[in-house]
């Protein structure tokens, strides 16, 4: 069994591109999404944004299309304990998947950390 400082070192050693690539789309984007193309409940969290909020910038990586994607899905796991897609984060914030964010919305909170 390896130490968890050792498991600590390969993962971030292996995973160092991809978890630059999500720090960077979290910080970089008020809003950014991790998706997946072939995923209903991606597309419903992505038509809320540009149905509600459209004027709202909206960063969205399609990690069935990115060469890393497997990888940044594995980071994203690890940061949120979220395993699935769509994984929501607004102004840094996780906010979680279609779910919590459709409710984000209902309640008024997306609103709110959007201002507007």
């Amino acid at each position: 069994m390896f130490s968890p400082a050792y498991r600590m070192f390969t993962v971030s050693a292996t995973s160092s591109p991809s978890m630059k690539l999500v720090e960077s789309a979290i910080s970089q984007n008020q809003i950014t999404v991790f998706s997946k193309t072939t995923c209903p409940f991606c597309t419903a969290t992505k038509r809320l944004f540009s149905d509600k909020f459209p004027d709202v910038p909206v960063k969205i990586l399609e990690l069935d299309l990115l060469e890393e994607g497997p990888a940044i899905q594995s980071y994203l796991a690890q940061k949120t304990g979220q395993r699935t897609v769509p994984n929501v984060f607004v102004n840094s914030q996780h906010i979680g998947g279609n779910d919590t964010t459709q409710a984000a919305y209902h309640n008024g909170k997306l609103s709110t950390m959007l201002k507007t």
